[in-house]
């Protein structure tokens, strides 16, 4: 649903212009009042009741902050923790993606149903072609039996009206990883040992009813407290802010939020494309059958969850995020860092205890929104002009499906430019797991393997807000505007040694 704008993205943006708005003041008590300023008034707009809504809202503010959802059944302030988290130093406390239950709609999941455009035809094909005669024609219309169906779909594919559908949970349909199953009230609920984090259960649940903790209150209690913070902004970010934040604009407008100063990712990138190369001339196929990339850490969890002989595979790669961090705290020592990304599964790599001490915050594109909206910020009225002028252009299309192992091959191509190397590239964790599935059977041996949990790569986060289309469109203009055009030329592939070696 990324680049419609609905009554759940207007309420997600809200929620987060309020906890900035909140944490600049530094006035914590008006949480309370919060609720009743984002849905005002006596009567409800979206559900059945005002209160409903309104504790709901309650919810979503608690999780912006970081703080977990409270008990239904135990009586407790919105308030409460908020002391502990008005902190400059606060990492995720799991579960980093949360189901509020009385959000949830209780759908209907897996159900073939026959609906009201059936048009009681004579030739019945539904009932003929089922394998297990699930379905009766009752007053000239079929009936599905539910407890005789398999969900084999042949009913629906027969149908000539189109009058028999599948009902699937929406947030279950988009989990690549079946994490999402029924608690005993309908609701739906999160298997942990399962879930990735990738976020695409957040932005496919049409009732808002699932969010990802936040630390935009921590960020900005930072910087607050005299830190000096540095931006880490991900290649997805063209276009994401809207057209008036163009490339060149990007530094002045997180200058006005009160960032010391801001570095592309695509930086990052460019040292891990070399280090892939590197990993990939070196290992495959002679001391392995195929290589993974690494940037993606949904993918990344994926397949050493599902697959876990194919953990050596995975490219061990420090990430973009992790590269382009630690770069700035070698030349800024005492600073804080935040990623600002499209992605809710970063959230959970910067808080692994090895990436802590490189990255200290992680926000997404629309949290950083929320925190414009709070300062009131114009974009129409910077005028700061500084290029963005350090990374190369395959750096830049790390964003794009498909982008990460074309950049890899590039490199590969600068220092043998007769070698074959063979590529593989997937978007969503179900084709992904696909693709390892046949991995396993030797279809990809002596291969290159990209995998991105989100459909289109990057640029389709839970975090963005933009569409999928016109954020490409925008990252490969800003691509292929580029004065540099492989990761190899990079200015900085001089420091790559020193930073894999922290």
């Amino acid at each position: 649903m990324r680049g419609i704008y609905s009554s759940v993205t207007d309420i997600r943006r809200k929620i987060f212009t309020e906890i900035a708005r909140m944490a600049y003041d530094g006035d914590y008590s008006v949480i309370e009042e919060l609720p009743f300023k984002i849905i005002p008034g006596e009567v409800a707009t979206y559900r059945e009741s005002i209160f409903l809504e309104r504790a709901i809202v309650g919810e979503r503010l608690r999780l912006a902050m970081g703080l977990p959802l409270r008990k239904i059944d135990q009586h407790t302030l919105l308030s409460n923790g908020i002391s502990e988290s008005a902190i400059a130093e606060k990492y995720y406390e799991p579960p980093l993606i949360n189901i509020i239950k009385f959000a949830c709609h209780a759908c209907p999941d897996n159900i073939v149903k026959v609906t009201d455009a059936c048009q009681g035809c004579l030739a019945h094909p539904c009932r003929e072609v089922c394998p297990k005669g699930a379905i009766e024609i009752v007053n000239g219309r079929s009936v599905i039996d539910q407890e005789k169906c398999i969900k084999c779909g042949l009913c629906i594919k027969s149908c000539p009206y189109n009058a028999i559908m599948k009902l699937e949970r929406p947030c279950a349909k988009a989990c690549g990883m079946d994490a999402i199953r029924t608690d005993e009230n309908g609701h739906a609920d999160i298997d942990y040992d399962k879930c990735v984090s990738c976020g695409m259960c957040l932005v496919n649940c049409p009732f808002g009813a699932i969010s990802d903790k936040g630390q935009i209150f921590q960020l900005i209690t930072a910087m607050k407290r005299g830190y000096k913070v540095y931006a880490a902004v991900a290649p997805a970010f063209v276009g994401q802010l809207g057209p008036k934040v163009t490339p060149e604009k990007l530094k002045g407008a997180m200058k006005a939020l009160g960032f010391e100063d801001t570095i592309e990712v695509a930086v990052g990138a460019d040292l891990c494309t070399i280090e892939e190369a590197e990993d990939f001339l070196d290992k495959v196929p002679e001391k392995q059958p195929f290589m993974g990339t690494s940037c993606c850490p949904a993918w990344s969890v994926m397949a050493k969850k599902l697959f876990p002989e194919f953990k050596p595979y995975i490219s061990m790669a420090l990430t973009p995020m992790v590269l382009t961090a630690r770069m700035i705290k070698k030349e800024h020592p005492d600073c804080k860092v935040v990623f600002v990304g499209p992605c809710a599964a970063k959230k959970l790599e910067a808080s692994r205890k090895s990436v802590r001490s490189d990255v200290d915050f992680v926000l997404t594109f629309e949290e950083i929104m929320g925190m414009f909206e709070a300062k009131d910020i114009h974009f129409e009225d910077l005028t700061e002009i500084d290029e963005l002028s350090e990374a190369t252009a395959d750096g830049r299309g790390f964003a794009v499906s498909g982008g990460v192992a074309q950049a890899v091959v590039n490199c590969i191509h600068e220092k043998y430019p007769d070698k074959e190397v063979k590529v593989h590239a997937e978007e969503s964790l179900r084709n992904c797991r696909k693709m390892l599935q046949d991995a396993k059977k030797g279809v990809y041996d002596g291969y290159l393997l990209e995998g991105m949990a989100c459909p289109g790569g990057c640029i389709a986060g839970a975090g963005t807000l933009q569409s999928i289309v016109k954020a490409k469109n925008a990252v490969n203009r800003f691509k292929n505007s580029s004065q540099k055009k492989v990761s190899s030329e990079s200015q900085y592939a001089h420091k790559l040694d020193d930073l894999v070696e922290d």
